[in-house]
């Protein structure tokens, strides 16, 4: 999180203690909690932590076809298996992009869409039920941008936490695909906010999906949404369109999601319905009980809530692959980052004994991953690790080990990937 966030953090908690401020779903015990964390009230003993982050979920509503090859089916959701990204290109194909669902993907018209935008922040302070509209067509006529951004989930490589450290989370069991990069088309969403009047005292904006409301630990926490601070608003956000050059399809948000560059997966709204535009600050689950880092290593009422990624590589196999000793192989993968374009990518070969540079195939740029390749030749027979750590533009390194959290949000570290060489025949 940069200086600008974390500052406007603690602003936000200080206007909602002098009743500046409306939290939608979130008991002022969760604020006060929060408000702990941030040194704005002092602490008093250990208070609770947030419930579970989910109930047993049903079976996944997705509605694209989940290939074994080309998916792992985590209950709602969809990794994508690293081996079916080789040799894909620059941009993740749509079919092998992963699915980030709460409930159930839902299949919506594009005619009857219309994207609301209402709230204090708005000149006159519409309500939602007199809002500002946007249909489809509306945002289609609109100058249009092109952004290629990867878009990844908070929690994943989370099962690292416990196969790799020990650690005990909860959650989603991702590995490392629950990440994709596409090239998205839509309307920057500085342009929507000034054509339905946005007052420049704006302080939060929140979009809603328009999926089925999320029940978890027995309350019903309503349709997802997640506060974006104006001024990220302003800067980079996108209300795309269209995926790769074709629509939206339904699994990715069809027929309008939030594109916000960088950050974690939950800001990308899809199926955005409407967003409340508020010159107060706003707060739901989704930036108090969840999205934030809790935890051992972490104040009482945990961290800020979650911005940008980190740093990750992956290879392009899946664990337990088998290379033969004696021949020539060429290992491929990719990395990324949420503060910059990856700079440097190191492998190793010998389970982090020792370390050399890999090629990097794509110059470094904002909000996207990079490829690398490295030969290896293996001479002797049995198992080992392969690991890769990448350097950003920021300066960033993977470490050898990520601080653990209730949630398993935000795994960084360097990942060991199993292997077994095979003896010549």
């Amino acid at each position: 999180m940069s200086v600008e966030e974390h500052v406007y953090d603690r602003r936000r908690l200080h206007q909602w203690l002098a009743g500046q401020a409306r939290a939608e779903g979130v008991s002022r015990r969760d604020l006060l909690r929060l408000a702990t964390a941030a040194g704005v009230v002092a602490a008093a003993g250990t208070l609770p932590r947030p419930a579970a982050a989910a109930d047993t979920p049903p079976p996944p509503g997705i509605v694209k076809p989940l290939p074994p090859e080309l998916f792992t089916v985590r209950g709602t959701n969809a990794e994508t298996n690293w081996s079916a990204l080789r040799g894909t290109g620059y941009l993740t194909p749509v079919d092998r992009f992963f699915v980030r669902n709460h409930t159930s993907t839902p299949v919506l018209d594009a005619d009857s869409w219309s994207l609301k935008l209402w709230g204090s922040g708005l000149r006159g302070g519409p309500g939602l039920d007199r809002p500002v509209e946007f249909g489809y067509r509306d945002l289609r006529r609109l100058p249009s941008v092109t952004v290629d951004s990867f878009v990844e989930c908070a929690g994943n490589g989370r099962s690292y936490y416990t196969t790799q450290q020990g650690d005990t989370v909860s959650g989603t069991a991702w590995t490392l695909g629950a990440i994709g990069q596409a090239r998205w088309r839509g309307v920057r969403l500085a342009e929507v906010l000034r054509l339905a009047g946005a007052r420049p005292h704006t302080v939060d904006l929140q979009p809603r999906g328009l999926d089925d409301e999320w029940v978890s630990g027995g309350a019903n926490l309503g349709h997802v949404r997640r506060p974006l601070p104006y001024a990220k608003a302003l800067d980079d956000v996108v209300l795309a369109y269209e995926m790769n050059g074709r629509p939206l399809p339904y699994d990715h948000g069809f027929p309008v999601r939030v594109v916000v560059p960088d950050w974690v997966g939950i800001a990308n709204i899809k199926w955005v319905g409407d967003i409340e535009v508020s010159a107060e600050p706003l707060y739901s689950p989704w930036n108090t009980d969840f999205y934030r880092l809790f935890g051992a290593a972490y104040p009482p009422g945990g961290s800020d809530p979650l911005t940008r990624q980190t740093v990750k590589s992956a290879f392009e196999f899946q664990d337990g692959a088998a290379f033969t000793a004696g021949r020539s192989h060429r290992l491929t993968g990719r990395s990324w980052s949420g503060a910059g374009g990856i700079r440097r990518v190191e492998v190793s070969t010998d389970a982090g004994a020792t370390w050399r540079p890999a090629r990097l195939h794509d110059e470094p740029r904002p909000h996207a991953w990079s490829r690398w390749s490295a030969d290896w030749h293996p001479t002797a027979a049995g198992p080992t690790a392969l690991l890769a750590r990448a350097t950003d533009t920021a300066g960033r390194r993977q470490p050898d080990s990520s601080t653990p959290n209730d949630q398993g949000y935000l795994f960084g570290a360097v990942v060991h990937h199993p292997v077994t060489v095979l003896a010549a025949s």
